[in-house]
């Protein structure tokens, strides 16, 4: 609910607001980033709504082991007729639900990797995947749930056919690595023209995935350009950032404190910060039946309640952890949205001080750096009082039950790496990390094991790539490489193995993939690939397959050693 906002806190937020949509929007409209299609006139259907009684047999009756796999099917002609002919046929004698779909839909495989000769080492590998990964789809076939995009873009791979928003950072930064600069520009021109036809950048460039976003990393996106092509890059982008963080900030000016709308939080004493958030409170498309059975186990909430916080956790990009786990262990107890978490608050902080930076660097846009600086300013202050354990940790708070969520995770890197804290808070962040999740492959996820793949015993790349680099933010280079290597042996002891890089990897005394979740391990893998290039520049551990095993083994005795001496 809305409700005036204080006094002190109308101004400043309503100037920066009015900036977003403003004069510095039309001062840079020249200088956005071309794009060669047309926006869509509304937004396209999700296949849910388009032929919905279809779809809810479809994933009811599991005619396809990963419910994403229907979603990502193309119809063949016109939704609505393809949706009466079956709701014609579906009583009549001999009807067969598998052939009827195979009639009017063209289904999509996995993307394929396999192409890469076996013999080869991990960077040249790597270095052969980035094609394989490529899609070039600016003309999507009519009633697909594909969007388009006007520049060719990187995909994870598996059954991640589309791109994905925070996933590709890792995947730029890669690219980068790789001399890849165009490709990597593309990548963000492909972002830009999102938020401008859609407002903001979705989960990934599908219809179903336009309710929601994911970790708001566009601002290091556009940092990252910047290092290639110098300061030009704040004011051709300035715009998009700008309408990113009207997204995330929309119905702030009007919030009063202990309550929250969409994305904005207001706490009890004026505190400004997010959550994450969905527009829509039905079961995701993707994963329809274990959404539905999910909400069918909480037997004391509305279900519209469930699938709202399933869907902000997918937005999370952390589906599904303990973290947005009311009793930590059981998927129905989920409440997401009830929780203010401390790596999108970080991440939104950077986003601020980039726009502060970007207004600085562009003439067009005068006076909007103070008001930007004042609001990142507002909220480290905001973080350091709310998001901060006495124990000497970052953690997330929950502003329904107003307290902090004493719970030990890799998310509580992310203020380091955006730079918000303190030098003392990163030592002592540093010091729990070190004594709580660092494991023989790297950093735990969670110290909890709950069955979800976003808690113990996984490591996920981009959690590595935080905690490394915002180690080595703050001059705790030791630990940053004990992290940086240890995850990148893992990697090349699996590599040795199966010739491949996966989607998440188990960070405890055994080396393989990561399990948990909804779906089975992917590989490809995009924020993987990266991840490991950056790693492997950092810290010369050794590319060629037969000594990976010997690092990995190195990295095991190390974590033994630590484990005898705490």
């Amino acid at each position: 609910m809305s409700h005036a906002a204080p006094p002190c806190c109308t101004p400043l937020l309503s100037l920066s607001l009015g900036l977003l949509l403003g004069t510095a929007d039309t001062a840079m409209a020249e200088a956005a980033p071309a794009t060669t299609l047309t926006a869509p006139a509304s937004p396209p259907q999700t296949p849910d709504l388009a032929y919905p009684e279809l779809f809810q047999a479809v994933q009811q009756q599991e005619l396809f082991d990963d419910q994403k796999h229907f979603v990502d099917a193309l119809p063949l002609r016109d939704p609505a007729l393809i949706n009466a002919d079956y709701l014609a046929q579906r009583q009549q004698p001999g009807f067969d639900l598998r052939r009827f779909v195979a009639a009017n839909f063209e289904e999509s495989g996995p993307v394929q990797t396999e192409a890469i000769r076996q013999d080869t080492g991990l960077r040249e590998h790597i270095d052969a995947l980035w094609p394989l990964l490529v899609r070039r789809q600016v003309d999507v076939p009519p009633y697909s749930s594909l969007l388009s995009l006007p520049h060719p873009y990187v995909v994870p791979g598996g059954r991640f056919r589309e791109v994905y928003y925070w996933d590709s950072y890792f995947t730029m930064l890669g690219l980068v690595e790789s001399g890849e600069h165009e490709r990597s520009r593309q990548m963000l021109d492909n972002f830009a023209y999102l938020i401008d036809t859609y407002g903001h950048i979705p989960n990934g460039n599908r219809t179903y995935y336009l309710s929601r976003s994911q970790p708001p990393f566009f601002s290091h996106m556009v940092q990252l350009q910047a290092k290639v092509e110098g300061d030009a890059a704040y004011a051709r982008y300035l715009p998009q950032l700008q309408k990113e963080y009207a997204y995330w900030m929309e119905g702030a000016q009007t919030l009063a404190p202990g309550s929250a709308h969409a994305h904005v939080v207001r706490l009890a004493d004026g505190s400004l910060l997010n959550r994450y958030w969905d527009a829509r409170d039905t079961p995701r498309p993707e994963a329809w039946l274990h959404d539905v059975r999910t909400a069918a186990e909480a037997k004391d909430r509305p279900a519209a309640e469930v699938y709202r916080d399933l869907r902000a956790g997918a937005e999370s990009g952390w589906d599904y952890s303990s973290r947005w786990l009311g009793d930590r262990k059981t998927l129905a107890s989920i409440r997401t949205t009830a929780i203010v978490p401390v790596d999108l608050n970080s991440l939104l902080y950077h986003l601020e001080s980039t726009l502060a930076l970007a207004c600085a660097k562009n003439p067009g846009a005068a006076g909007c750096d103070t008001d930007y600086a004042a609001l990142a300013s507002a909220r480290k202050t905001a973080i350091d009082k709310h998001l901060w354990s006495d124990a000497g940790y970052y953690t997330d708070y929950d502003w329904q039950q107003r307290r902090l969520r004493e719970q030990v995770t890799a998310a509580a890197l992310y203020p380091l790496f955006v730079g918000v804290a303190s030098p003392a808070r990163a030592k002592r962040s540093a010091d729990t990390v070190q004594a709580q999740l660092l494991r023989p492959g790297g950093v735990a996820t969670t110290r909890l094991h709950t069955g979800q793949q976003w808690d113990e015993p996984n490591g996920w790349a981009p959690l590595q790539w935080i905690a490394v680099d915002g180690l080595r933010r703050y001059g705790q280079d030791a630990l940053a490489q004990r992290i940086g290597s240890r995850f990148l042996a893992r990697v090349q002891a699996l590599f040795a193995q199966q010739h491949k890089l996966v989607e998440k990897y188990g960070v405890d005394a055994q080396a393989k993939g990561g399990g948990g979740g909804e779906y089975a391990l992917q590989d490809g893998f995009g924020w993987t690939n990266g991840v490991t290039l950056l790693l492997m520049d950092l810290y010369a551990a050794p590319a060629a397959t037969p000594t990976a095993p010997h690092a990995q083994a190195q990295a095991d005795a190390e974590a033994e050693t630590e484990a005898v001496a705490l």
